[in-house]
């Protein structure tokens, strides 16, 4: 297991779609590998989740943890370690919410953008057994963030350019309300 380095904005595995994984690639001596690097990665970077094109892999594999107080997120319910292989997310409902989002791989802004509420997640776990779950909240937010990244999108592309701001700005003048809100988002939704 080791950390990888992180790629950011402007490295074209971001802009990539990544590939499925196949079959008889899960459980592979690679996959393995890459799975526990980004375990070890997200957590490294303190980061909510992390997907395997922002390490330079160009495959359909994505993390999902919190754990704790998360000192990027303070306000995120924990997530237990999901580790995604070939994800696809469904909407469930009509409704959205603003959520004000960071990533490793755009470091030192932040920005706000609509999520959908609830959604579920289609998978593959690292055995290669079927899973399907829904998510709601803040919850729902980073699984969209990791499922984005794996089809080439960021936070950026999604989120109101007003509403961009340095991580310094967001300490000095956004924090205190952003988190109101945030608190008031995962209480409403439990998650």
């Amino acid at each position: 297991m080791s950390v990888r380095e992180i790629v950011a904005i402007g490295h074209p595995a971001l802009r990539t779609p990544a590939r499925e994984v196949l079959a008889g690639e899960i459980g592979s001596p690679e996959i393995e590998e890459l799975i526990e690097d980004l375990i070890e990665t997200k957590r490294a970077a303190d980061g909510a989740g992390i997907a395997a094109n922002q390490v330079g892999v160009p495959v359909r594999v994505a993390i999902a943890e919190v754990e704790g107080v998360n000192p990027r997120y303070p306000y995120k319910p924990p997530i237990p370690l999901t580790v995604m292989i070939n994800p696809m997310i469904e909407p469930l409902e009509e409704e959205t919410a603003e959520i004000n989002e960071g990533c490793l791989s755009v470091p030192g802004l932040r920005g706000t953008l609509e999520r959908h509420m609830a959604i579920r997640v289609r998978y593959l776990d690292r055995r290669g057994n079927e899973r399907s779950e829904v998510k709601r909240g803040l919850t729902a937010g980073t699984f969209q963030h990791e499922v984005d990244h794996l089809d080439g999108v960021l936070f950026v592309d999604r989120a109101d350019p007003r509403s961009l701001s340095t991580w310094e700005e967001y300490e000095r003048r956004r924090r205190a309300e952003v988190e109101r809100r945030m608190m008031e988002l995962a209480a409403r939704f439990g998650s």
